[in-house]
């Protein structure tokens, strides 16, 4: 693998493989690039993403070059191409890249000097959020087949609902979304959120986009028709969790007091997301894959010590 772009171009195989290299160094395995040079290129805000790479990428004893759009040739006109192109004349061996066009880092695939990491891609992909969320989702149940997912909120414009999607159901999960209509896109299977609260081994919630579309709604009722209330929380399954990429907007997606609650993992994901990049950072730097190792099912196993 000499980018990570999309989640279709992750066989099941690869998917586990990653998942056990990023348990590996959860407990402790220390991997290291001492010397080789990562790149942060974020042109949309970022909080979370940004800086789990940076925290990954110096724990790995990388160089890491924080690049601000402000300062970059791209200002001056500059394509995205040949910024890449540059980078990668000088050296570096990693790109995080994070911006608004939807499927604009194809073209970037050519490259193969540099690795390109997708951080999210407007409305497109974001790869590596949908591996920490697997990575949670793993370590808290131990398969993926026979779980009923939840993809719940702003369906049309989230990258994350797109990159969880595919993949949860290559996995051999059942995923199924709520939504409210005007986000809806069509071909998937819908359910109101007292029918998913009910139904759901994960109930993974969404942000309101507010920046990529005029939500005619009023924010306050979200909450009540279609958030995650208290009320509702108190009829999920015994067993059951919740996930959410983050920022959270308490009290519209969810009630603020179920931020931080017993069945929460929104801030495992945060920490996570740290050993999924370690990982995923390994991989393109020159991690092999045993054809022979047989990655699936490894059910608890793989987490039994943490």
């Amino acid at each position: 693998m000499n980018h990570l772009l999309t989640m279709d171009q992750l066989s099941n195989r690869m998917i586990y493989s990653l998942l056990e290299n990023a348990g590996r160094m959860k407990r402790g395995e220390q991997k290291t690039w001492k010397g080789r040079f990562a790149a942060n290129l974020f042109l949309e805000p970022s909080t979370r993403t940004r800086q789990s790479f940076h925290v990954a990428e110096r724990r790995m004893q990388m160089e890491v070059l924080e690049m601000e759009a402000e300062q970059s040739s791209l200002l001056k006109g500059e394509s995205l191409y040949d910024s890449v192109r540059t980078l990668e004349a000088i050296g570096t061996d990693i790109l995080v890249i994070r911006q608004s066009e939807r499927d604009s880092l194809q073209e970037l695939s050519e490259c193969k000097g540099i690795s390109i990491i997708n951080a999210g891609d407007g409305t497109g992909e974001h790869p590596t959020q949908s591996l920490l969320d697997l990575f949670t989702i793993y370590e808290e149940f131990g398969c993926f087949k026979g779980l009923t997912v939840t993809i719940a909120g702003d369906i049309k414009h989230s990258r994350v609902a797109r990159s969880n999607a595919y993949a949860l159901k290559q996995l051999g999960a059942e995923v199924q979304f709520s939504s409210p209509d005007e986000w809806k896109e069509p071909g998937k299977t819908y359910v109101t959120m007292d029918e998913a609260v009910a139904s759901s081994d994960v109930l993974m919630l969404l942000r309101i986009q507010k920046e990529r579309h005029d939500w005619e709604g009023d924010i306050p009722d979200y909450l009540t028709d279609y958030g995650l209330t208290k009320e509702r929380e108190r009829r999920m399954k015994s067993h059951s969790i919740i996930l959410h990429p983050a920022p959270v907007n308490r009290g519209v997606e969810i009630d603020s007091a179920l931020v931080e609650c017993q069945k929460s993992r929104i801030f495992t994901q945060m920490n996570n997301g740290v050993y999924m990049r370690m990982a995923i950072i390994d991989e393109l730097m020159g991690g092999k894959h045993n054809e022979n190792n047989k990655c699936v099912p490894m059910e608890r196993e793989l987490f039994a010590t943490m």
